[in-house]
C-alpha cells in the first residue's frame, strides 16, 4: 500500500464495514484475460462473501473456467473541499479489496440459510414471506473464500 498510515489493520474495523455496506463490486478475468467488474449486492458471513445470481451470465461463465475474484467495495463518509490548491480537495472514506476464490453452492439448505441472512441485511424490518422451492432452485450462490483483505481508509 502506498499510504501506509490509510491502512486499516484491525480486521475486526473491516468486518464491520462488511456488513453494513449495501453495494459491492465483483471481478473476474473472461478467456481473453480482461477484467469484468459487476456491483452486487452481497453477504459477509462466517468470514465468506455470498453473492445471489443467475445461472447464467458472465460471473458465472468466468468461475467455471476458474477465474479469480476480486471484491471492493467502499464506504464514502464526505467530501472535503480544498482552500488551496484544487487537487488538495478529496473525500473521506472507508474501502476493502478482497482477493479470493468463488464457487457455487449447491446444497439447499445452505442456500436457504444464506438467502435468509441476505433478506435481513436488506429488509431488517422483515415483511417479506418464505423463499420458495422454486427460488432456491434457480438462484445461483457463489461463495467467496477470502485468500486476502486489506482495507484502507482517509478520515481526516
Amino acid at each position: 500500500m502506498r499510504r501506509p498510515e490509510r491502512s486499516i489493520k484491525e480486521r475486526e474495523t473491516m468486518e464491520s464495514i462488511l456488513k453494513r455496506v449495501a453495494v459491492g463490486r465483483m471481478a473476474t478475468v473472461n478467456r481473453e484475460g480482461v477484467p469484468v467488474i459487476k456491483p452486487v449486492n452481497f453477504l459477509y458471513w462466517n468470514q465468506k462473501l455470498y453473492i445471489h445470481s443467475s445461472y447464467q451470465g458472465e460471473k458465472i461463465e468466468h468461475i467455471h473456467q476458474g477465474s479469480p475474484v476480486g471484491f471492493e467495495l467502499d464506504e464514502p463518509i464526505g467530501y472535503a473541499p480544498s482552500t488551496g490548491p484544487a487537487c488538495m480537495a478529496g473525500y473521506f472514506y472507508r474501502s476493502i479489496i478482497i482477493k479470493g476464490r468463488a464457487t457455487l453452492l449447491e446444497d439447499r439448505e445452505q442456500k436457504e440459510t444464506i438467502l435468509n441472512r441476505m433478506m435481513e441485511k436488506y429488509q431488517p424490518e422483515g415483511g417479506y414471506g418464505a423463499i420458495s422451492k422454486e427460488t432456491l432452485e434457480k438462484t445461483a450462490l457463489i461463495e467467496i473464500s477470502i485468500e486476502e483483505m486489506t482495507g484502507k481508509e482517509r478520515l481526516g
